[in-house]
């Protein structure tokens, strides 16, 4: 409804222009019935029949330009409220937050924005101005053909209630239908979409003919399920095509004998079935429009109910000003993800203060969680996490997150240049400060070894690059952000030993006055440490420097024997 607020003039001027058309249109069969009724009568001439003729050409002159106006006025607003309607959708899923993303595929949403969107855009176009055409067709041919015999018009439109009935009757079959198709194609466009993302692997596993085989099998459902909605729709055409011809069948016969009889004229008679003509295609189009409609209605129901989603995340009422960054805390702080039993974080307490913080753990211990809720990902209740003793909840969310540059443990880069890829965070910095951080992130030679250097493209999600090469353009990213929180979770695990120390020490320069927190496999990243934390089924096993952790943790100190052991077997 905004959006026919929005651009009401040129729905009114374009409905108007449509008015137009159809007026004409319905005039043309008085003109007809004219020139037949003269020549019966024998009063026709050539001059008149010229006159009329010219008459019918320059309504249809005009027809043909209303007809164009119309058109690009009604059709343009679809257009038009599917960009806006587009852009709104996206504006809404940018601001929502994992949790949702971890219930929704990205097929799903895909098919909200494709699919859904375009049948969004012929309801509100065609559908629109079919029925309105339709519906002012019908109520003025109706009108004259009562002028001219109200019996026989009785006799025309004694089919129509049937099509009235059947119409409503399959309107709910079709609606169940067709929102069962889109959730099909939803489905198909994340099985396409996840295929192409890991072809690498589908080769490396040669499992090019089992996606294929899935890909046909889900293609066949869809299918199935079209021809089931196919058969519904079937339905609708031809039995409203059956109506009109079951009208005109009636008009033919008793309008026939009417006009015998010389209740009516020829003229009459002509006009009569000409105005029924007209009446013929709105019959017909009812069925398509209430598909049309049907199927606007069930795209837009999906639709909203993304546009209805909140963020779980909220801005505070009243937010406080962000304090400067003098320490992060937990407390207390318990935390499972949804739809799951085990406690991800369990009532832990941290506090962080300037400098390296290391995280060592198993597999599942809680070092990820930990991290995504610090850099502000998921809600938590009040008074569990601080900024300089400020509880999060009361601090604005996005002047938080600026306070935050996050490294996941995914890494994601954009099909795009590196540069541009460095520069997500800062797409004004300058070419020597990407040089920089790239310099920090120990990716610079590589970048300049490439053809095309900071130019060179990295494919979709940097399918060009080797893992430790993306994972460094990640931190790169991050650093050339300079924030004064800095989160890495894992974010070095596909580099190498010696380029890892040499990012470590390239740190120890920038580190003064910040908070960085490292989560790694590997203890050597984490020697120089101020303090290294050991985590085990979401709580803090133990803590101290790396030589205290040596003494007091058995964990830390068998996986640091084992890789040291590891290390020098590979040497």
């Amino acid at each position: 409804m905004p959006y026919f607020k929005k651009y009401w003039q040129r729905l009114f001027w374009g409905i108007l222009a449509l008015l137009s058309t159809d007026l004409l249109q319905l005039y043309i069969p008085r003109v007809i019935k004219q020139a037949v009724d003269a020549l019966q009568q024998g009063q026709a001439t050539s001059a008149s029949l010229l006159r009329q003729g010219g008459l019918i050409l320059s309504f249809a002159i005009g027809i043909a330009l209303f007809r164009f106006t119309w058109r690009y006025l009604v059709l343009g607003f679809s257009r038009l409220l599917e960009r806006d309607l587009r852009s709104r959708l996206l504006s809404r899923l940018v601001r929502l937050d994992r949790p949702f993303f971890n219930r929704r595929s990205a097929g799903e949403i895909m098919a909200l924005s494709g699919n859904d969107l375009t049948n969004v855009q012929l309801a509100c176009g065609m559908g629109i101005v079919t029925f309105i055409d339709a519906f002012l067709m019908t109520g003025a041919a109706v009108c004259f053909m009562a002028y001219i015999h109200p019996g026989l018009t009785f006799l025309a439109l004694a089919p129509m209630p049937v099509l009235a009935i059947l119409t409503g009757l399959l309107s709910a079959m079709l609606h169940k239908r067709y929102n069962r198709v889109q959730e099909q194609f939803s489905d198909l466009t994340e099985f396409a979409r996840s295929t192409l993302m890991a072809i690498r692997l589908i080769k490396a596993y040669t499992q090019e003919q089992r996606q294929t085989e899935q890909f046909d099998r889900l293609g066949k459902e869809f299918v199935r399920n079209n021809i089931r909605l196919a058969l519904v729709q079937g339905v609708l055409t031809p039995f409203s095509t059956l109506i009109a011809s079951t009208s005109l069948l009636l008009v033919l016969y008793f309008g026939g004998r009417l006009t015998i009889a010389g209740s009516i004229s020829i003229g009459d008679f002509v006009a009569f079935m000409t105005y029924l003509g007209l009446l013929t295609w709105p019959m017909m189009a009812m069925g398509w429009v209430a598909n049309l409609f049907q199927r606007g209605i069930t795209s837009l129901h999906r639709i909203s109910r993304v546009m209805e989603e909140e963020p779980l995340l909220r801005e505070p009422r009243n937010p406080l000003a962000l304090p400067a960054v003098t320490s992060l805390s937990v407390r207390n702080l318990s935390f499972r993800y949804a739809g799951q039993n085990t406690m991800a974080l369990d009532n832990l307490s941290l506090d962080i203060a300037p400098g390296l913080l290391g995280i060592v753990g198993r597999t599942g211990s809680g070092k990820s969680a930990l991290c995504q809720l610090l850099a502000r990902l998921y809600p938590v209740p009040d008074d569990k996490l601080f900024l300089a003793g400020i509880d999060y909840n009361r601090l604005p969310l996005a002047g938080l997150r600026e306070k935050i540059a996050y490294v996941p443990q995914e890494t994601i880069l954009f099909s795009d240049t590196i540069r541009n890829n460095i520069a997500f965070g800062r797409p004004g910095a300058s070419d020597a400060e990407i040089v920089q951080a790239a310099r920090a992130a120990g990716i610079h030679e590589e970048i300049e070894a490439f053809k095309d250097g900071y130019q060179s493209r990295v494919g979709e999600k940097g399918l060009l690059l080797s893992g430790g090469q993306r994972q460094r353009l990640a931190l790169a990213r991050a650093l050339l952000l300079d924030r004064p929180i800095v989160i890495i979770d894992d974010g070095l695990s596909a580099v190498d030993t010696d380029t890892e120390h040499r990012i470590i020490e390239n740190f120890g320069s920038w580190l003064p006055g910040r908070i960085c927190i490292l989560v790694s496999h590997r203890v050597a990243p984490l020697l120089s440490a101020d303090r290294i934390i050991v985590m085990e089924e979401g709580a803090i096993a133990a803590q101290g420097t790396h030589q205290q952790l040596l003494e007091s943790s058995p964990f830390y100190r068998t996986i640091y024997q084992h890789q040291t052991t590891a290390g020098e077997a590979a040497a």
